[in-house]
């Protein structure tokens, strides 16, 4: 087995290239012929023969195919000319006998030429080149990388490319995010990818002691294979950091791979939604000169719940709507590096815990509410523009207010915080806060 292969087998459902291939031939040819009933009788004894060869569970590729068989046969599928529509009422159909997700018909004429193409050349291990240039325009997955106030690491992860293309930006990533005390990793639009690369992110969030992460079995070769974290990696290693996976509904296959080998090796809490539930991984198929089916042809079986999340999905440990995931996740890093906070001093992690949390339920101020504040303050100068309030140190800085309370406001991208006093009811002046302790106050003008 190539490079080439593995690549294809491996992105389980990538959504980046999947999308791109399902939707290539409509940008570039607006009008496809139609299909006409002797290309559909070619398609659907292609796709059959290919399920009974390869579909992981055999049973149910016998009865997939024997209905779309069927449907033919009966006329179902005679009035549908556009391709495309062809395609997904094929997918429609094998859908209901498997429920398996990652079972997919794409009318994709350009992607087959140009496997055909690379394919001509036995020794490449190349990828069409648009496919791997949409990879590399997408940095391999990897969306954003930053440090959330309080020395959190945040890493939006898309999908799993293959380590031999994204693994050096894996690497990049991971040694960025090395010195964070806490780490989340976003997979709310991942919709899959390579298991390899599952296994090199994981790796990081472990000694050198390898751990043993899935398995996999494939009915083309009636094997079966193990994925454990590896014993050497580039970079510093994040064993005891405390680890948060957010998930939604779209995350799907080796995104749901990730949150549930973590998941149940206790070494992350995964916060969000149920995910999407597609645990078989396969390869896309070539059916004809201008069809391709995607095949799941293995299973994963988890080494310690023995089953999978094939129908059912990950169950997350903090269930929020997939919006209020990443706030969720914030407070629950804040809230374990408050408790440690105590041993010492500093109440850094109590100062952003207060904000985070008011920014979970925002205050909204009317606008009358927010004129009152408006004033200056020795030399410091609050206005209100476009709904909101700011405080002004001079003509350069200049930071927006975020209400905590009444009387109360955090400066955004600061730990200062104003606190408004009142005299007879009436904003008489500020005190200024640090997140140090330290305070200023300023009367009114």
């Amino acid at each position: 087995m190539n490079k080439k292969t593995i690549l294809i087998i491996f992105y389980f459902l990538l959504m980046i290239p999947i999308k791109s291939m399902s939707q290539s031939v409509m940008n570039q040819k607006n009008n496809p012929d139609p299909v006409t009933a002797a290309e559909q009788e070619q398609v659907i004894d292609s796709i059959s023969l290919l399920l009974n060869k390869k579909y992981v569970f055999p049973e149910v590729a016998k009865k997939m195919s024997e209905l779309i068989l069927s449907n033919f046969k009966s006329g179902l599928y005679s009035s549908i000319t556009d391709p495309v529509l062809f395609s997904e009422r094929l997918t429609t159909d094998l859908l209901s006998i498997s429920k398996d997700k990652h079972i997919h018909v794409k009318f994709n004429p350009t992607l087959i030429k140009e496997l055909k193409e690379t394919n001509k050349n036995p020794g490449q291990d190349e990828l069409p080149a648009s496919v791997l240039e949409q990879w590399k325009a997408n940095n391999y997955g990897f969306k954003e990388v930053k440090i959330l106030e309080g020395n959190i690491g945040y890493l939006d992860l898309r999908n799993f490319s293959d380590p031999s293309l994204g693994g050096e930006t894996a690497v990049a990533a991971m040694n960025f995010l090395s010195n964070t005390n806490a780490l989340i990793i976003d997979l709310r639009k991942n919709g899959g990818g390579s298991s390899e690369m599952i296994q090199l992110i994981i790796s990081y969030l472990y000694n050198s002691e390898p751990v043993h992460l899935n398995n996999f079995y494939y009915r083309p070769t009636d094997s079966n294979t193990q994925t454990w974290t590896l014993p050497y990696i580039s970079g510093k290693r994040m064993p005891n950091v405390d680890v948060y996976v957010l998930t939604s509904k779209r995350t799907f296959s080796a995104a749901e791979e990730f949150s549930y080998d973590l998941k149940n090796l206790h070494r992350a809490t995964i916060i969000g939604e149920n995910t999407g539930g597609g645990a078989n991984p396969g390869g896309e198929e070539i059916a004809t000169d201008r069809f391709t089916i995607f095949v799941p042809f293995g299973r994963a079986i988890n080494p310690i719940t023995k089953t999978n999340w094939e129908g059912t999905g990950v169950q997350p440990d903090i269930e929020v709507p997939a919006d209020d995931a990443l706030l969720t996740a914030q407070i629950k890093a804040l809230e374990k590096l408050t408790a440690k906070e105590y041993q010492n001093s500093n109440k850094k992690y109590t100062w952003l815990l207060t904000s985070i949390k008011a920014k979970q339920h925002p205050l909204v101020l009317k606008p009358k509410e927010s004129e009152n504040y408006i004033g200056k303050f020795g030399s410091r100068i609050i206005t209100y523009e476009n709904g909101n309030l700011y405080y002004q140190v001079d003509s350069i800085r200049k930071s927006k207010m975020l209400p905590l309370e009444k009387d109360i406001f955090d400066l955004e991208d600061n730990m200062i915080r104003v606190e408004f006093k009142k005299v007879n009811n009436k904003i008489s002046g500020i005190t200024v806060v640090n997140a140090n302790g330290t305070t200023k106050s300023y009367e009114k003008n």
